[in-house]
């Protein structure tokens, strides 16, 4: 029997007053791509960050090719053959992609001067097999958000590491991205790298990977064969339970609570109009740069307008800025969540007032004794764990981010909500929940707008969706006609689709 690539034996890691993992063990073969699953706070980051060097274990044991390593900090990792891609960014925009590419161990001449081109020479050959249209030479904060992951694929690839450790890397990715992700993949295992790999995707942890680590608060519940179980059965063992399936149910009325005509904006977003009802869930969905998130930011005041109008309740109003908005009764849960939803270092209370801090000092000093109350009210309405309101909210998990946003515009008294990506970055548990509160939002009369590159999750939510592309509304789908073929023959245009499903594509929003 062969020498796995990678073994955790016996791992354990006790931070202060918190037991993170407990007595974790697996191995990962010499091309395998394994998947390492569990739902937020079950242990993933913490045992990555010790297989990249970032924390120390307490007790346990990591082996490579059967031999004990000490991986003191990264720089030792990277010497053991380690390359590990973070879901979030680690980036200098104002660097060029290559240099980017290149950081904490550039290329020298004479070990004095940045050997430039030879560095933009490498980093166009990792990048010529993801994606050969990025020039190495650009500035990184050029590029959209999928293309900057891509460019972190491609930095790992540069160190022809032996075992690369993936924590999300297709949270900005589109289908055709992921499926051009997943070759790459494959390629890394037909030469011999161990590939862990963390999503909280199923269907691409089952599309991709063979087997799958299973882990719940701090421990591993099982390691299974991907082709030999169920996603339902892997969703038990996440979760300790078994998920409850609703079916939709339309909480819509008669009444139009918002519309909008003719709004266009200076670059994405071309002549789009349409009513948004009381209680309605209405889905927008499209390719990415298809100008979905664009719309939403206009409607937030984000953005603003070339032309168009925009009323509520039939009153025309102008939004000119978020405080616009926000005044109106709409509120915005960005896709950037820790970028443009919440202060990462305040806490909770602190995150969940900014919308309406008017309320909370209405004379310039907080009244902190009816925040608290509020904050209190709105967190065990959005169902917040653990329930510790003074805690920094960065150190909270991404679906308790998400919910404390969503408090933050219950505080406010809003009434239009709209959700950009709502479950990006949130586990199978989280995410059901998220769709429980949108659910339970419209049926107490919020109306609601929901922006998804998923497709199951638009069908899942919507009571109707609009379909965009090039920046105006393709097609508006109502929920008997809902289906993602349906969608995707509207969201690209009819040559492409046919180009894709000539060779065999995998077609999505």
């Amino acid at each position: 029997m062969s020498v796995p690539r990678l073994q955790f034996e016996g791992i354990s890691k006790v931070f202060p007053a918190v037991r993170a993992l407990s007595d974790v063990s697996f191995s990962v073969g010499a091309g395998e791509i394994h998947g390492l699953l569990g739902e937020n706070g079950a242990g993933k980051s913490t045992l990555l960050r010790i297989l990249s060097g970032v924390y120390r274990p307490t007790a346990g044991s990591v082996l490579i090719d059967g031999r004990p390593v000490t991986l003191n900090n990264p720089v030792a990792a990277r010497a053991a053959g380690v390359a590990m891609i973070h879901q979030e960014l680690q980036q200098v925009p104002h660097l060029s992609v290559a240099q980017n590419m290149f950081l904490g161990h550039p290329l020298t001449r004479g070990g004095i001067f940045v050997a430039r081109r030879e560095q933009e020479r490498r980093a166009a050959e990792a990048l010529a097999a993801l994606d050969p249209t990025i020039d190495p030479a650009v500035p990184l904060g050029s590029l959209k958000v999928a293309q900057r992951q891509i460019v972190e694929i491609a930095r790992a690839l540069l160190d022809r590491a032996r075992i690369v450790a993936m924590d999300e890397p297709t949270s900005s990715l589109t289908p055709s991205e992921f499926e051009r992700l997943a070759e790459v993949i494959a390629g890394l295992a037909r030469d011999d790298v161990a590939v862990v790999y963390v999503s909280h995707k199923l269907d691409e942890v089952f599309g991709i990977c063979q087997r799958a680590t299973i882990m719940r608060d701090g421990v591993v519940v099982g390691s299974v064969d991907l082709a030999q179980v169920s996603e339902k059965a892997v969703v038990s063992m996440m979760v300790g339970r078994e998920l409850a399936q609703e079916q939709h149910r339309s909480h819509a009325s008669s009444e139009v609570r918002l519309s909008v005509r003719g709004l266009a904006s200076a670059t994405k977003v071309r002549d789009v109009s349409f009513d948004l009802h009381r209680g309605e869930v209405l889905g927008i969905a499209g390719l990415v740069g298809s100008g979905r998130t664009e719309l939403l930011r206009l409607l937030a005041g984000a953005d603003r307008a070339s032309s168009g109008r925009v009323e509520i309740d039939g009153k025309a109003i102008k939004l000119s800025s978020p405080r616009d908005a926000i005044a109106a009764g709409i509120g915005l849960v960005p896709e950037e969540r820790k970028r443009e939803g919440i202060v990462p270092l305040r806490s909770i209370s602190s995150n969940m007032a900014l919308a309406s801090m008017g309320v909370f000092a209405p004379r310039g000093v907080i009244d902190h004794a009816r925040l608290k109350r509020v904050a209190a009210e709105k967190m065990k309405r959005v169902n917040l764990r653990p329930f510790l309101l003074d805690r920094p909210i960065r150190l909270f998990s991404g679906g308790n981010q998400q919910k404390a946003i969503i408090g933050r515009w219950l505080a406010a008294g809003t009434r239009i909500l709209l959700f950009d990506e709502p479950t990006r970055g949130i586990d199978v548990g989280a995410k059901a929940e998220i769709y429980h509160l949108i659910e339970e939002l419209a049926a107490e009369g919020h109306s609601v707008i929901v922006v998804s590159s998923e497709l199951p999750e638009v069908i899942r939510l919507a009571d109707r969706v609009l379909v965009v592309r090039d920046g105006t509304v393709a097609a508006e789908l109502d929920r008997a006609d809902l289906s993602e073929q349906a969608i995707a023959a509207h969201a690209i245009p009819q040559s492409e689709t046919q180009g894709r499903q000539g060779a065999g594509h995998r077609v999505g929003a």
